[in-house]
């Protein structure tokens, strides 16, 4: 067991570090500029071993925020009120600082959220990250039709939210003179999604 959890470790290292490799030498040349070959060169492994960790190039990129991927799903996993659950985590990243929440003006977050935003492969790889949260979270929320309806909902909520934000971020502005709209918005889409969601509840039951 001990064995397991030691190889999980260094494989979970492994990820970090190529990632953490591949998304400097992004930075520093540009997506396009750089080869598969010299991260891996840069990395200090072989080609064939880049790809078994990192399926495509823009995966090295994705990696950075593939633990958000199921967040939603598993914080609404039991919970007696899903957008509730969703819009205190929100707020509470909004707190924080964190990244995914677009409220952060550290250089090297504002360099990564501009490389993932500005790169066409990466816009599109986005994409089928957000499909696969979505998918999980609905599974979560019931896997019926109104739970794949709400999923959808809500995780526009959330990327859009922090698009905002970091757009007025990465145009000059300070957070700390975002963060007070940045929490009015998020309270106001959270709790026009709870009213929306709550009312195509008790549509969908009169059919029932």
């Amino acid at each position: 067991m001990g064995d397991m959890g030691l190889r999980e470790r260094k494989k979970r290292r492994m990820y970090e570090d190529v990632s953490d490799i591949a998304v400097r030498l992004f930075l520093a040349k540009g997506f396009d500029a750089v080869s598969v070959a010299e991260v891996a060169a840069a990395a200090g492994i072989s080609k064939p071993t880049l790809f078994r960790y990192f399926p495509a190039k823009e995966d090295l990129v994705l990696h950075r925020i593939a633990d958000h991927e199921t967040e939603a799903a598993r914080l609404v996993a039991g919970a007696g009120s899903p957008v509730g659950v969703l819009r205190a985590h929100f707020l509470d990243g909004l707190g924080r600082n964190e990244p995914i929440t677009g409220l952060n003006d550290h250089p090297q977050v504002l360099a990564f959220h501009t490389l993932l935003n500005s790169t066409p492969t990466l816009v599109a790889r986005q994409y089928a990250y957000l499909e696969r949260s979505e998918a999980a979270l609905a599974e979560a929320l019931g896997g019926t039709l109104e739970a794949r309806l709400a999923a959808g909902q809500i995780i526009a909520v959330q990327r859009i939210l922090a698009q905002d934000n970091w757009r007025r971020i990465a145009a000059g502005e300070r957070v700390e003179d975002v963060r007070a709209d940045a929490v009015r918005a998020a309270e106001r889409a959270f709790g026009r999604l709870e009213r929306a969601l709550a009312d195509d509840g008790r549509d969908a039951a009169e059919y029932r």
